[in-house]
């Protein structure tokens, strides 16, 4: 979420990555875990673009394929030659140190090259990267270059599905992007029965005090440094997510009328868009549904809420008489939790109830928005060259998320990591948890 071409991911590396002599192995099987998230879908379904803040897939898969070939191959290739000039602009992200760019909001206008030719402009330039990667003095010297393209192409894989899920929820038979074994059709939500219960929520104490955040090892982007100390009074931070039902009482109390609750710039925007409730919620006859990868289902009121905005995290904070935490408590809190839960690799791309009491879902399921606004590290440093403009220059007008989602691969997250987006953001997997101060 995390570099994307969106403002809402993250990017660049940090030096001091070890090279490892299985990097030609991770290379081939996460940029086939790339082409393998696109198979479900028709070349249609790849070339079109439903707003402006998405790319169609095939520009995921030109663009990813461009990193490799821009940042490594033009660099390190022997008599290197592009595969073809013209993609330079075309699938230039937001490089200005690169050069000419294609117009974002454009991108679905680009009929040609075909589908066909972008999968055989990743499969020429994967094998050069064999190549390069399988001579050592080579592979050593681009080592931290191509972790980086990794960790950058996990971002992509991401966005493929957030983009495909606006795409597919702009169509009127809501096709599915993957299949489930459970019905689709709607149920109503109100009182969950017992076997729907969700965990009682509960809130958890911590004693605060001076604290280190940022990355402390291994690789990370550049706006997870330098790890640096901070004061954090005590705090309380809830067990769970923020559920559907819980995020259905908020509707029903008339919250999205209540004026009280938003910020000011929260409630023109609910206003002049006619927001009522969370991206992909649908309502007919009385019955609440939500469109998911897998079409339309039920809205199962003990699922964490997705795809709400800051605003409406923040209203939802205000209304339950609570706060959003701050990114330093959330970080805090992670650091002492097992980096598991509900990830991209489980390949159902939907968010799942809280299992267990006590500090759950810290990580997967749903972004959780914080209240901190994405602003550098004192001391932060931008990384030298083109790579530079990957993070620090989005460092404006945006909100910071953790913990990752049903989307992110499970290998790309961590404590540290800080996704952001503007207020408005819905159409990443982005949720609530609540914090307090203690009475």
């Amino acid at each position: 979420m995390s570099g994307a071409d969106t403002a809402g991911m993250p990017s660049s590396s940090r030096a001091g990555i070890a090279a490892s002599p299985e990097v030609a192995q991770r290379f081939g099987a996460v940029r086939s875990r790339t082409l393998a998230l696109a198979r479900p879908l028709s070349e249609e379904d790849c070339c079109a673009q439903s707003m402006p803040d998405a790319s169609p897939v095939k520009w995921h898969l030109a663009h990813t394929t461009w990193f490799f070939e821009t940042f490594i191959l033009e660099q390190h290739e022997p008599g290197f030659r592009p595969f073809d000039p013209a993609f330079r602009v075309l699938f230039n992200s937001y490089y200005n140190g690169v050069g000419d760019k294609h117009p974002r909001a454009q991108r679905g206008m680009l009929t040609r090259p075909a589908l066909s030719t972008v999968i055989a402009y990743r499969r020429n330039v994967d094998e050069r990267m064999q190549v390069l990667l399988h001579h050592p003095g080579e592979a050593a010297a681009v080592q931290e270059l191509v972790e980086l393209g990794l960790q950058h192409e996990h971002q992509h894989q991401e966005l493929i599905l957030t983009d495909v899920k606006h795409l597919l929820s702009l169509n009127p038979l809501k096709p599915a992007y993957v299949e489930r074994s459970e019905g689709t059709m709607p149920r109503r939500v109100g009182n969950a029965s017992p076997a729907e219960a969700a965990l009682e929520p509960a809130w958890i104490a911590f004693e605060g005090g001076v604290v280190s955040i940022g990355s402390a090892d291994g690789f990370c982007f550049d706006n997870e440094l330098p790890r640096h100390e901070i004061l954090l009074r005590p705090y309380l931070l809830g067990s769970r997510l923020v559920t559907n039902q819980e995020f259905l009482a908020f509707i029903d109390s008339g919250a999205y009328a209540e004026p009280s609750l938003w910020l000011s710039e929260g409630w023109d925007w609910i206003r002049a868009n006619g927001i009522v409730h969370p991206a992909y919620w649908m309502e007919r006859d009385g019955v609440r549904g939500e469109f998911s990868l897998s079409g339309m289902r039920g809205l199962n009121p003990t699922e964490p809420v997705s795809h709400v905005s800051y605003f409406e995290a923040d209203a939802f904070a205000r209304w339950s008489g609570a706060r959003l935490p701050t990114e330093a408590e959330w970080e805090h809190a992670a650091a002492g939790c097992a980096i598991q839960g509900h990830f991209a690799e489980a390949r159902d791309f939907h968010p799942r109830p809280s299992s267990q009491a006590g500090l759950d879902q810290m990580y997967g399921d749903v972004w959780e928005w914080t209240a901190s606004s994405y602003a550098p590290y004192p001391g932060y440093r931008p990384a030298a060259g083109t790579i530079g403009e990957y993070n620090g220059k989005f460092m404006v007008n945006q909100y910071v998320l953790r913990g990752g989602s049903c989307a992110t691969p499970q290998d790309h997250i961590r404590a540290s990591y800080r996704n952001f987006f503007p207020a408005n953001a819905r159409w990443q997997f982005s949720g609530i948890r609540l914090a307090r101060d203690p009475m």
